[in-house]
């Protein structure tokens, strides 16, 4: 289990407070959720209807309690709150779970499925269901995936077009290695800065630019500080719907049954929403007067390959080739 600083107990504490509070039916089993993202966010409103739904499948015995917009802090800190009990559950991008799931690390590889068929067979087969186990031994869970569409770069003052175009620019990354990698070997200075702090660091110029998804782009409102979006679609990195194991645990067979199963609901829920936020989110950021440039994809997969050749001989390239194989066909 990672460090938990001395500040976070404060967090709790107001937590179990806020929740002693709200939890006035003892017959009922409230799950605690927190993530960082807005109200207004495609992933929120799924994780509204997921708790909706599980709520229909319980006859009401069971509900989602969900702090949203980081109250509880960043992903990382919100899953060490999650390690010690404080919060049942939250959703993390694969990323983020780097530092505990090694095999994690695949989905930040550039450009690793065909489409998003692939990307979808590969999730709901047991290579995906292997992935959501295999956290167990750091107390976390996987219980299924929402898509968190590719991530595309976007700069504040320069158009790029071709992976040269981002020699010399600072590119914010997520504080994932595989990030910093992948950006550094396309040709930008991957610099990691945390979410939060990306609308000033693109607004002053401690970066050049960074790199999400069409909804993420438009809900931070970094389109008023970033001029250009390159639709490169580099990664398909999905995000996590995970429950603490000492939460998963607690529940009886036909518990777990109702959460699974609106875990599923949600899931199909979210794949539509998603889609049209995406295409809602290209709309609106272009009415903003921003310029979204379609890449020349085999320049930006061309210039991704040495990392790939240094993968070979490594465990983690046998999953690579495991998911390779599965788009195929």
């Amino acid at each position: 289990m990672i460090r938990v600083p001395p500040t976070f107990w404060l967090a709790v504490l107001c937590l179990i407070f806020t929740v002693s509070c709200a939890e006035r039916d003892p017959s009922v089993n409230y799950i605690r959720l927190a993530h960082t993202l807005d109200t207004e966010h495609p992933v929120h409103k799924s994780l509204e209807y997921m708790g909706q739904e599980l709520i229909r499948l319980s006859g009401g015995k069971m509900e989602l309690v969900i702090y949203s917009s980081g109250q509880l802090g960043s992903e990382r800190e919100i899953l060490e709150l999650l390690q010690i009990g404080a919060i049942g559950m939250t959703k993390v991008s694969a990323s983020s779970l780097e530092a505990f799931v090694p095999d994690m690390k695949v989905f930040s590889l550039p450009y690793l499925f065909n489409d998003r068929d692939h990307y979808w067979n590969v999730l709901e087969s047991e290579v995906g269901e292997r992935l959501l186990d295999s956290g167990t031994e750091f107390r976390i869970k996987g219980l299924g995936y929402f898509d968190a569409g590719s991530r595309s770069f976007y700069t504040s003052k320069k158009r790029v077009e071709k992976p040269e175009d981002l020699n010399g620019l600072k590119i914010r990354v997520m504080s994932s290695q595989s990030a910093v990698d992948m950006v550094n070997t396309i040709g930008g200075a991957a610099t990691p800065v945390s979410f939060g702090e990306l609308y000033t660091g693109l607004q002053q110029g401690v970066v050049d630019g960074a790199e999400n998804n069409p909804p993420s782009f438009y809900f931070s409102k970094h389109f008023e500080v970033s001029k250009y979006y390159l639709l490169d679609e580099h990664t398909s990195i999905p995000d996590i719907i995970v429950i603490g194991t000492h939460e998963w645990n607690s529940l009886a067979a036909k518990q777990q049954g109702w959460l699974k199963e609106a875990m599923h609901l949600a899931t199909q829920y979210q794949k539509q929403l998603w889609a049209e936020s995406t295409a809602e989110s290209l709309a609106k950021v272009k009415e903003a007067g921003v310029e979204v440039v379609q890449a020349d994809k085999l320049l930006f997969q061309q210039s991704v390959q040495p990392l790939y050749k240094r993968l070979e001989g490594q465990p983690l390239y046998d999953l690579v080739l495991e998911i390779k194989a599965m788009g195929a066909n």
